[in-house]
């Protein structure tokens, strides 16, 4: 398939990808990314600690394409500080993630560079379709509004981080932090306190596995991580409690709509 830059020469895209005990679906995850309709990408994947075979699926794919970067972490950072470690090294102005077991549609990052020269967003998202441990879709998808803002997202996390692309310099004064709450949630709050929105693009470019292992996964952990995040980010107790009350029914609603397609 042809592949297009949109916008400027300099518009290079690093996209981040954390890597732990992931051999059964990080192929799929870098080769979604490799054949993004948008050509300007680096990929910079970060091992952190797997005892697997991801370390030689990553190393072998990287043989094949210049613009996978391999890091191995010496010792497991988690989440958070490898994510950062990936920030610091990439060398793009724009910032993308995606997890090792998540998949992008061909044309996400296209469709996102294309959005945000048209209209100067520096805060992109997108909807999701969900597939679950051993690839079978669920009917369901996740359909976000075309815009967020701070007081919102308090609200409901429309922002699914594997769909995110964003501007490098919101990450000089803010980073991930504390992988016992949802490190990712936090940091749009933060980002999006500073007057900006999130722009959304209301397609499903992001194909988003459900696994019992993940923090999504557990339900009454995933609870308490949230109502940490507020609490980090300085909301009271009382209004946590809130918000997080409106994620827990807001929650109930996206889940119902999603169910394994037979």
């Amino acid at each position: 398939m042809e592949r297009n830059v949109i916008g400027k020469p300099e518009d290079l895209v690093s996209v981040i990808m954390p890597a732990y005990n992931s051999e059964k679906f990080i192929k799929g995850a870098i080769i979604s990314v490799l054949e993004q309709t948008y050509s300007n990408i680096e990929l910079v994947v970060i091992d952190d600690g797997s005892k697997d075979n991801t370390v030689e699926i990553i190393q072998q794919l990287s043989k094949q394409d210049p613009r996978i970067h391999f890091i191995k972490n010496e010792v497991n950072l988690g989440v958070s500080e490898t994510r950062n470690k990936g920030i610091a090294l990439a060398s793009g102005d724009w910032i993308a993630f995606l997890d090792s077991d998540d998949i992008w549609e061909k044309s996400k990052i296209e469709k996102q560079m294309k959005y945000a020269n048209e209209t100067s967003a520096e805060f992109l998202f997108t909807g999701s379709s969900y597939i679950n441990e051993n690839g079978i879709p669920y009917s369901g998808i996740f359909e976000i509004p075309k815009q967020v803002s701070y007081k919102e997202l308090l609200r409901q996390n429309v922002i699914t981080c594997s769909s995110v692309l964003l501007k490098k310099r919101f990450f000089d004064k803010i980073k991930m932090e504390k992988d016992e709450m949802h490190e990712d949630y936090a940091v749009w709050l933060r980002v999006l306190k500073t007057g900006v929105f999130a722009h959304g693009i209301n397609e499903p470019l992001l194909i988003y596995r459900i696994s019992r292992n993940s923090k999504s996964g557990n339900k009454l952990k995933t609870i308490k991580m949230t109502y940490k995040v507020f609490r980090f980010i300085g909301v009271n107790p009382i209004s946590s409690l809130y918000f997080m009350s409106s994620h827990i029914m807001r929650s109930v609603s996206k889940y119902r709509k999603i169910k394994l397609m037979n």
